[in-house]
């Protein structure tokens, strides 16, 4: 039997939180020698290095988001992240530098015009846990919270904030399998998701620790009039008008696990010096970042 030591670990990364953060505390003086900037490629190479050197896996995945106004949930509702901005030109054209960065570095990358990377993230989850895995999100995003299980574990790595599956239901009051329910009745305002009015969060892990899940608290929803919580009558009321809307919410805020038909490889190749020289070059990167990446990379002997 395999003690807690010997599970491996896959690390799945939600690339674009990265990417942003490096967009905004990069100085956007960083550019190529055509002008073009370059600060976020900066940044998340940095940020991928710190990863790897920390951590040195074997096993890992980048998830970018290729879906900002294709996926799945805009068909289900239009209005799903209307609210966000659209990402500056200089940014936009950044994106594939990134992914470029890190297939550089040996990494497994994925991306998908109708999933985003949190189903991407979900998927490659069940796929490892399938093969005696323990997982490591790398994420900011709350929402990621949803895939965690025993033994693994939700790591905004840049903050070094991890949380475990117990520290999930500590912070929010809900367990990790029952986030994607807890969006759904309180809402997400920077996925522009509007829940249900007048139950905020406070009131959506109440429900949620005595009906288990959304969908039990719709079947007995009758039962809400009765609990002895504040103001249980109205939110017996908003749950009966607003039913409908959760069941949509719903749809939005779960993460899809069967977001790609064949299983994701996940081991880390062998990267490429030659062509990571090339690339720095085209950047205009110098010798610190360059010498960093290029020690990174796993030698033959790594995968003997």
């Amino acid at each position: 039997m395999r003690t807690d030591r010997t599970i491996p670990t896959l690390y799945l990364v939600d690339a674009s939180i990265y990417i942003f953060r490096a967009w905004f505390s990069v100085p956007h003086e960083f550019s190529n020698q055509a002008g073009q900037p370059t600060n976020a490629v900066y940044g998340f190479a940095g940020f991928l290095c710190d990863l790897l050197e920390t951590m040195q896996p074997e096993n890992i995945a980048i998830a970018f988001d290729e879906s900002l106004e294709s996926s799945y949930r805009n068909d289900i509702y239009p209005a799903y992240k209307a609210n966000r901005d659209p990402a500056p030109a200089q940014l936009l054209q950044q994106f594939a530098w990134c992914r470029q960065i890190a297939e550089l570095l040996g990494l497994p990358s994925y991306s998908d015009k109708r999933f985003e990377a949190d189903d991407l993230i979900a998927t490659m989850a069940l796929q490892g846990r399938a093969r005696d895995m323990r997982i490591s999100v790398i994420s900011a995003d709350k929402d990621l919270t949803q895939v965690i299980r025993n033994q693994d574990y939700w790591w905004d790595f840049a903050r070094n904030t991890r949380l475990d599956h117990q520290a999930v239901k500590q912070k929010f009051g809900v367990y990790p399998e029952q986030i994607a329910d807890y969006l759904a009745l309180a809402g997400d305002a920077v996925d522009n998701i509007p829940g249900i009015p007048g139950i905020g969060p406070k009131t959506a892990a109440l429900l949620l620790s005595h009906f288990n899940s959304l969908d039990e608290l719709l079947e007995r929803m009758d039962e809400v009039a009765w609990l002895s919580i504040r103001g249980a009558k109205s939110i017996h009321a908003k749950l009966r008008e607003h039913a409908d809307a959760a069941r949509l919410a719903r749809r939005l805020t779960g993460c899809h696990e069967q977001a790609m038909d064949v299983d994701a490889c996940t081991t880390r190749g062998s990267g490429n010096a030659a062509d990571m020289d090339r690339f720095f070059d085209e950047l205009g990167f110098g010798r610190m970042l360059r010498s960093r990446c290029k020690a990174l990379l796993p030698t033959a002997a790594s995968f003997a």
